[in-house]
Formats: structure tokens, sequence, C-alpha cells
């Protein structure tokens, strides 16, 4: 299988990187140096012509807070880069592959969703990632939306923001409690278990379309937080707080928590959290 990745240096692209040369498939692996998702002549010029089986989008805007004073950057990156890349892609006739997030839901349905639920975004950032999911499926029939949560991963996490793990051992050093979310229930998801479970949905027989790709089973950031510090043998306390789905200036789903349903079917299923952060904080320990 021949693939094009693009955002390379990104938490979850560099283990797409990573995986694809372990497995040996043929990848070319691209940064935004190499290509301006804003410029369609240059995403064009770029890739028509190029001979490829699949190509996976592993950019965005993920900035949720600064969404809501940015929305024209976050609609660009999300949704009408994403346009451009499906139409691209159409035209190669390759398999397109584009993240989204459990952001496009407005959790007021109180458990897992499924792939089938409306979205119902509740601040810019989930609208730009649902008009992108919508500009995937109208622009390409062959592309592959897969919809996750919270990742983390690497020894530097996202280059602008780190990852969830990683900010709560920094702000956690020399603290005897800490003040944590509890009541927005997610998904958390380990990057390098993401990026193989992405080869293998497009590798299955399974149809284009919406997939949720999560580590199994929920919980409350505040219990992610508990699970991290117990596993790291750190003596900090976390002090749930309700925030009422605030943050950042940004409103966000109390319970959007996805539920894997369609790729299960065929066994492609993600670690249960637990197991999978598990794994992450001895990865951390490793290689300090």
């Amino acid at each position: 299988m021949k693939i094009i990745l693009l955002g390379r240096d990104g938490q979850l692209g560099r283990e797409l990187h990573s995986y694809a040369l372990k497995h040996k498939y043929k990848i070319t692996a691209l940064n935004r140096k190499d290509l301006d998702l804003m410029d369609k002549a240059k995403i064009e010029s770029k890739l028509i012509g190029k001979k490829a089986d699949v190509l996976i989008n592993a950019t965005g805007y993920m900035n949720v807070a600064d969404s809501e004073n940015n929305p024209t950057l976050a609609f660009l990156i999300n949704a009408v880069a994403v346009k451009y890349l499906a139409v691209v892609t159409q035209e190669m006739g390759a398999k397109f592959v584009n993240y989204s997030s459990d952001y496009v839901f407005d959790g007021a349905k109180g458990r897992p969703y499924r792939e089938t639920d409306a979205p119902n975004p509740l601040q810019v950032y989930g609208f730009s990632k649902y008009c992108g999911e919508l500009m995937a499926a109208n622009y390409n029939k062959d592309s592959y939306v897969i919809r996750t949560c919270g990742i983390y991963g690497g020894q530097m996490g996202a280059k602008s923001k780190g990852n969830f793990v990683l900010n709560l051992l920094r702000d956690v050093k020399g603290q005897k409690e800490i003040e944590v979310s509890s009541e927005q229930i997610v998904s958390p998801t380990y990057a390098p278990e993401l990026a193989k479970k992405t080869f293998e949905l497009v590798e299955s027989k399974l149809p284009a379309g919406i997939y949720h790709l999560v580590n199994e089973g929920k919980c409350s950031w505040a219990e992610f937080s508990a699970e991290i510090i117990k596993l790291a043998g750190l003596n900090v306390k976390v002090i749930p707080m309700d925030r009422k789905g605030f943050s950042g200036g940004a409103k966000r789903p109390i319970f959007s928590a996805l539920l894997n349903t369609k790729a299960k079917k065929l066994g492609i299923v993600l670690p249960q959290w637990k197991s999978s952060l598990n794994e992450y904080i001895t990865f951390l320990k490793n290689n300090n």
C-alpha cells in the first residue's frame, strides 16, 4: 500500500509515520513546510499525479479555546483544507482518511456516542470539525472519517500544547494537590494505538464512512488524572472540580465519550484506557 501522510511532525503524525516505517509501507510523509494546506493550487500541484492508495490527513487546528477568537483560521484548516484534499484524492483515485473529534457532539445524550448519532457542536472548534466531516464525505466517496478523543502520546506530545498527560505531570511538580475537571466524561486515546488501528481500518473490508476509534471505556478528566498520578508513583491529591463544561472561554460537551460499534465488528478495537495509559507512563519512565 502506497501512503501519503500529512502532518508528519504532529503528535499523531509521528506515530502514523513510525508505524508505517516499521511495517514497511511505502510512505511519503509531509509536514507544513512541505505543503501549505490553505493553498489550493499548491495542494493540487504537489499531489495530483502522485500514485497513492491512501492519503492520511493528520493535520488540524486543535486549539478549542483559540478557535472562538479565530474562527476563520479554524474553518480554513479543519474544513476548507479538508475539501481541497478530498477533491484531490478523489481525482487521484485514493482513499482519504481524515480525523474528527468528540466535540462534534453536545454531550446531552448522557452516554457514549455511536457513529450514527446526530452531531450538534457547542463551539467553533466542534463546528469546524463537523464541517470537515461533511467536506470529506461529500467530495471523496472513499473517505474514512475517524472520530477520536483526548489524544496523547510521545515524549513531547503536540508541538503547540503537549498533551494532557505531559501537562499534568508538569503541573503537579512540587504540588500536594491539583484541581481537575470532574464533569466531562471522555475517552482518552493513546496515539500509537490509534495509528495502528487506522492502518487496520483502511486495510479492512469495511466501507468508507464515519468510525469511532478511541480507547475502550470512559472516565472523567479527574479520574484520568488520578490514574496518571498513581501510575507515576506521585503523592498528589486530585481535587475534582465541576466547571460546568467551561474551559478557556469555550463550552465543552459534558459527556463526549465515544463508542466504537462499526470497526468493532471486524475486531478493530483499541485497548481499555487504563491499559494504554499504563503503557504510556512506562514509556515516559523509560525515556526520561
